[in-house]
């Protein structure tokens, strides 16, 4: 376990050191987030604060996971395995989100347009799972709790990976509207994840995990409320993309919504909202919405918690989930 560890205290280092850098940089540029006006009215002054800070984690864990990588084509046996795959879903996924960003910010707030986003999604998508199904080791089956062997779901792995990566990444999106918040559900989640990889003996995976988790460490330092720099699409497409193919790699992806169960929360508050409105809009002719606002965050700022009250509450809940999840996954054994 020291191999994982340690990338994760090098990965924060170097995130820290570049992080000034890189906000004085984006605010060099202007590059700065326009919050929604339908938003609670506490959030309209962080108006102007950099985005694209995802690249803050995004850039030391591809240096350190492209290392590892040069490493082991060259023979030495530092992480075990080939994590190329992991380098490929959260660099395609953090360029998708950046170029997004730069859109948004040029393009009136509008950004990609929704089909072409999820366009590229898909793709990225298709490309990630057709690899881990028809390339080593075959990754079509998945654990179950408290069945001990593995259970084959043949060629449906495909269409599940495929929605799973998609469906994690925009609910990462989702998570990301307060201050740390998808950051910190995000580090909670992947050294979850390092957790059972390591349990399972996938080191090359612990390894990647905790890489991430201590550069999303540093990127909380300048994150941290009142918030020096946002993540952005940049970061919350990249995250979900990456926790959902960690997952994938484990075999224990059914535990996602149980480790990932403030995305889950937030994506399904959204989901609710919208067939609420439109089914009461259309056979009740008056609009009643199960929210005061969603993502579901937003709705407990409304009730009157206080954004630092949202957070650390998501935290503890988040916490308890990823306990939950390495719990279960330690049953499967």
């Amino acid at each position: 376990m020291e191999s994982p560890l340690v990338l994760g205290t090098l990965s924060f280092f170097i995130a820290v050191i570049w992080g000034q850098p890189l906000i004085t940089l984006l605010r060099h540029y202007r590059i700065g987030k326009q919050v929604r006006m339908e938003g609670p009215d506490s959030h309209q002054e962080k108006t102007g604060t950099p985005t694209m800070g995802g690249l803050l984690f995004v850039v030391p864990v591809l240096l350190i996971t492209g290392a590892l990588n040069l490493a082991n084509l060259l023979g030495f046996t530092l992480i075990g395995k080939s994590t190329l795959l992991l380098f490929f879903c959260l660099a395609a996924h953090a360029t998708l989100g950046a170029v997004d960003d730069w859109l948004g910010l040029r393009g009136r707030g509008k950004g990609m347009s929704a089909r072409m986003k999820s366009g590229f999604q898909f793709v990225f998508a298709a490309i990630i799972v057709g690899i881990l199904y028809y390339g080593p080791p075959n990754l079509y089956y998945v654990g179950v709790p408290g069945i001990p062997e593995w259970v084959s779901i043949g060629w449906l792995f495909i269409p599940v990976g495929i929605l799973i990566i998609i469906g994690f990444s925009n609910a990462v999106n989702l998570t990301d509207g307060l201050d740390s918040l998808a950051g910190s559900i995000s580090g909670i989640a992947f050294a979850s994840y390092g957790l059972i990889a390591h349990l399972q003996g996938q080191a090359y995976l612990a390894a990647f995990c905790f890489t991430m988790v201590g550069a999303l460490f540093a990127f909380l330092w300048f994150n941290a409320h009142p918030a020096q720099v946002f993540m952005g699409d940049t970061g919350s497409l990249a995250l979900g993309a990456t926790l959902a193919l960690v997952a994938l790699m484990t075999g224990q992806w059914l535990l996602l919504p149980v480790v990932g169960f403030v995305f889950v929360a937030e994506t399904v508050s959204v989901l609710l909202q919208v067939a609420s409105a439109k089914f009461s809009r259309r056979y009740l002719g008056r609009d009643i919405r199960l929210f005061k606002m969603t993502p579901i965050h937003h709705h407990f700022e409304l009730l009157g918690w206080s954004e630092t009250q949202v957070k650390e509450r998501f935290w503890i809940v988040g916490v308890l989930s990823g306990m939950l999840g390495v719990a279960l996954a330690l049953w499967n054994g």
